[in-house]
């Protein structure tokens, strides 16, 4: 009697044959050495629909950054290409897990690569890989048997917050420090690994943050998610020590919102692929990418390492002039570019006036753009406390973010801007 084939027989024996066969050709057509397939005979091109009208959604014009809530950035021309191709044609994922990880290894200066679901996907699965390296049982028991493993991880006060969710999915405990004291104190039999929030200044430093977990046999996590550009990023913090990095695709790279990169140690990384979707029992089943995100992910390292940082720079410069010469008409209206420390390292448009002249706040103004036509969403900083990326804030104060904006848009933001100033102007 034929065997009946289960989802799980299924991904075992396509893994043997992962084994019999290798990557070589999957790898190949990834590099652009070879096709991965015969030619085809190529279909009349689909009609296009936009469902974001059918579905009475307003599209708006990015004015503010690459945040998730407003879908992040717009995938470049050779990304999308790459991305509607891969979507034509099948591969087998942990073929393209594997090929594409050992090619960004290469390209990224690092032991491992992996594509993940995100940044916060990253992180879930780096730790995953500290706890359980490899042990298949511990795959399957966590996060509700962490019987005999080590569960703690250590991070500065500073650097706690809302994502540290995506490590206690792995069932692990957060250990708070504040001084290098404290830090060297806090390790134990139990300590798995240490978290470094890369965005955010803390009394640790990077390289006493590394030097003092080495010394202790840890690994270092560092959550870089929104840190590129500047393009070498990519690669400064492997070097540096930290044992995996995370970075958002869908941010600066300018890939698929939902996919990112773990990048580091390669046996961490292997481990962190173990826990990861297509394996059915792991913590990371759900955190699955899609070969049109894998595929987009590594069109985006491609098109992102062709890039430089001074002429990106120089661009969005010309942006925020452009929108400022149209806002500095409006009587009392000031503006400068300011450049985030660490995250979003791009110049920023900040947009200030007297309110006794110019009667509004920012968060009406960031309102009325957003109603007009067409609508526009100013950085979520605006007319708010300091922002993330430590952009100033301050309730007249206006944050345009500009390297989301395509060509053209920075003219049409500067005249909406100049409008809902100048009707809020008084002599």
């Amino acid at each position: 009697m034929t065997e009946k084939m289960s989802r799980r027989k299924l991904l075992r024996k396509g893994s043997e044959a992962i084994v019999a066969g290798g990557v070589g050709a999957c790898a190949a057509a990834i590099a652009g050495a070879v096709p991965a397939t015969g030619a085809v005979a190529v279909p009349a091109a689909a009609k296009a629909v936009d469902y974001y009208e059918k579905l009475g959604l307003v599209s708006f014009i990015n004015a503010a950054g690459t945040y998730t809530i407003l879908t992040a950035s717009i995938m470049p021309d050779e990304v999308q290409a790459a991305v509607a191709l891969a979507a034509k044609k099948p591969v087998h994922l942990l073929e393209l897990h594997e090929a594409a990880g050992n090619y960004l290894a290469k390209k990224l200066r690092c032991g491992g690569a992996l594509v993940t679901s995100g940044a916060s996907a990253g992180l879930t699965l780096g730790t995953a890989a500290c706890i359980t390296m490899g042990n298949k049982d511990a795959i399957v028991n966590i996060p509700t048997d962490l019987s005999g493993l080590k569960n703690e991880v250590i991070v500065q006060k500073a650097h706690r917050y809302e994502y540290d969710h995506a490590m206690r999915n792995c069932g692990v405990k957060v250990v708070e420090v504040e001084t290098v004291e404290q830090y060297r104190n806090a390790f134990s039999e139990k300590t798995v690994m240490t978290n470094f929030f890369n965005a955010e200044d803390a009394p640790i430093s990077r390289e006493e943050w590394i030097r003092v977990a080495h010394q202790h046999g840890v690994p270092c996590f560092n959550d870089a998610a929104a840190d590129v550009p500047p393009i070498a990023n990519l690669w400064n913090y492997t070097q540096m020590g930290f044992d995996l990095v995370a970075f958002s695709g869908g941010k600066g790279m300018r890939g698929p919102q939902c996919a990112g990169l773990i990048l580091g140690r390669k046996e961490l990384i292997e481990a962190a692929r173990l826990n990861n979707s297509p394996n059915s029992n792991a913590v990371g089943r759900g955190l699955k990418v899609a070969k049109e995100d894998i595929i987009g992910m590594v069109a985006a390292v491609d098109w992102f390492l062709s890039q430089d940082d001074a002429n990106m720079e120089t661009e969005f410069r010309k942006r925020a002039d452009r929108i400022a010469e149209q806002v500095k008409k409006v009587p009392t209206v000031e503006t400068t570019v300011f450049i985030p420390p660490v995250a979003n390292r791009v110049p920023h448009l900040l947009v200030t006036y007297d309110p006794a002249r110019v009667r509004t706040t920012g968060q009406e103004v960031m309102q009325k753009m957003r109603e007009g036509k067409p609508r526009i969403e100013l950085n979520p900083g605006t007319g708010g406390a300091p922002a993330s990326a430590g952009l100033p804030g301050g309730e007249n104060t206006i944050i345009v973010g500009v390297w989301m904006l395509q060509p053209g848009e920075d003219l049409i933001v500067g005249r909406r801007l100049r409008e809902v100033l100048q009707s809020a102007a008084h002599s």
